[in-house]
């Protein structure tokens, strides 16, 4: 039987939307609560209206609900799809990956396989677009999985935030725990380990320095390989333009991608997150 498989994932991949409806890719939004409303985010939320509200408020976020993944489900099952590969953000940053796993397990007229990139952002979202290349360029559900799996070892992500503080409240701190209260002028850059958890991938000394650490991290990486980069904005400003723009013209970039960290991730960075998301080719 020919498959027809759907690519599905969250909105914690943070893949720009034109990118995402070019590769017919299914984005399930992360929901984003204040005490009075809940969000779809990206949906009727934006990032800019999550950090303008911060620190006065500061809502808290919850997966996609299982009867909105069984809803995905049976869309894609009446499009003509038979197979679903679902493709989402680190189970230990967020329940998504195993509430699909769970509306799949009961789900009729589709063969489904969940996939944890044990990552977030444009980190998850290369491995994303990597699958939905290979779907597209004819691979079955169970050669796009493997590949998955070959490639994760060459993903990285590399985050500078403002505060600890945004990352302390959500619980989801994890190794880097160890930054809070110690050496104050010292700013981490924070990475995910092959669990998926946060850990320090190194520390600068001040917010300037911090930033710098991340181009070297980049042209390090090009002096060796071709890579994708993308470039990730979480309310900074001036900064961001910045970086981009000392980014995008060094060699051997084979795709360079500009996105916004979505409100759901933003709410646990908060305001002036600056990120850069590589795959190594």
């Amino acid at each position: 039987m020919t498959e027809k498989i759907a690519l599905i994932t969250d909105s914690g991949c943070d893949i720009p939307s034109e990118l995402a409806e070019q590769y017919n890719i299914k984005v399930l939004p992360l929901k984003v609560i204040y005490p009075d409303c809940q969000y779809s985010d990206r949906v009727d939320i934006q990032p800019e209206e999550v950090y303008r509200n911060m620190p006065d408020k500061i809502p808290t976020t919850s997966m996609p609900s299982l009867q909105e993944i069984k809803n995905l489900f049976e869309r894609v099952r009446q499009e003509g799809f038979t197979h679903v590969l679902a493709v989402h953000l680190s189970s230990n940053l967020s329940g998504t990956y195993n509430a699909v796993k769970t509306a799949a397990q009961d789900f009729e007229g589709l063969v489904i396989k969940t996939i944890d990139t044990k990552t977030l952002s444009m980190a998850s979202g290369w491995m994303v677009l990597e699958t939905a290349r290979n779907i597209a360029s004819g691979f079955t559900l169970e050669k796009a999985a493997e590949n998955l799996q070959k490639i994760r070892p060459r993903i990285h992500g590399f985050y500078v935030i403002e505060t600890l503080e945004y990352l302390r409240r959500g619980g989801r701190i994890g190794a880097v725990a160890n930054m809070l209260g110690q050496f104050l002028h010292l700013k981490p850059i924070i990475s995910i380990d092959p669990d998926g958890k946060y850990f320090t991938f190194c520390k600068a000394k001040g917010r300037r320095k911090s930033i710098e650490k991340l181009v070297q991290i980049v042209e390090e990486m090009v002096k060796n390989h071709q890579i994708r980069l993308a470039v990730l904005n979480g309310g900074s400003g001036s900064e961001f333009d910045a970086l981009v723009q000392r980014l995008k013209g060094l060699p051997n970039i084979k795709e360079f991608v500009v996105s916004e960290i979505s409100p759901a991730l933003g709410v646990h960075t908060g305001p002036g997150l600056l990120a850069i998301c590589i795959q190594e080719i």
